[in-house]
């Protein structure tokens, strides 16, 4: 009887087991059944509610669309306007400006006679300071050389007078010596 012990207890709690499952799984459907119906009914309202929601959309899209043709309508008319004004501003600024040009040419023109004839002056001047600095050197240098000339003369002086017997002092004799 032992032996049968160890075959009954399984298949006692198998019988449990399979009973339990079965219940269990049954409401587990249930809910899910359940869960499924509350999941359809949902998108059902969400379809209807998008449904609704395109319908305004396509009509809020329809009466923007109206309104920006109507927008678009009027700034290109404005916009025409204003090009017309602004045609004629560059016109009347073009033929104001060719004018000041015209003036301004001449006066260019002028200042650049002037400048020409000034540019000839300075010319003029800086040959003439250039001719008058060479002088001036010229003039250094041959002040240079006629001083070196006299220095090198007054040596030459100098060293024949050293040599010379005349610029001798006489040797002093005995009659110096008494008449101390």
């Amino acid at each position: 009887m032992r032996k049968w012990i160890y075959v009954l207890c399984p298949l006692i709690m198998l019988g449990v087991f399979i009973f339990i499952y079965t219940i269990k799984s049954q409401e587990v459907e249930a809910r899910e059944e359940a869960r499924n119906a509350l999941i359809a009914k949902q998108k059902a309202e969400e379809a209807e509610n998008r449904r609704i929601i395109e319908e305004k959309a396509r009509l809020d899209a329809q009466k923007r669309a109206d309104d920006r043709a109507a927008e678009a309508k009027k700034k290109e008319d404005d916009k025409a306007a204003k090009y017309a004004a602004e045609m004629k501003k560059i016109q009347d600024d073009t033929e104001k400006a060719t004018a000041e040009a015209a003036a301004l040419t001449d006066k260019v023109n002028e200042l650049q006679t002037k400048l020409d004839a000034l540019e000839k002056a300075k010319e003029q001047a800086n040959r003439d300071a250039f001719e008058t600095a060479k002088q001036v050197e010229l003039a250094e240098v041959a002040y240079g050389n006629a001083e070196m000339e006299n220095q090198r003369e007054v040596e030459m002086i100098g060293d024949r007078a050293d040599k010379s017997s005349l610029t001798k002092l006489p040797p002093a004799g005995p009659a110096a010596d008494s008449g101390n």
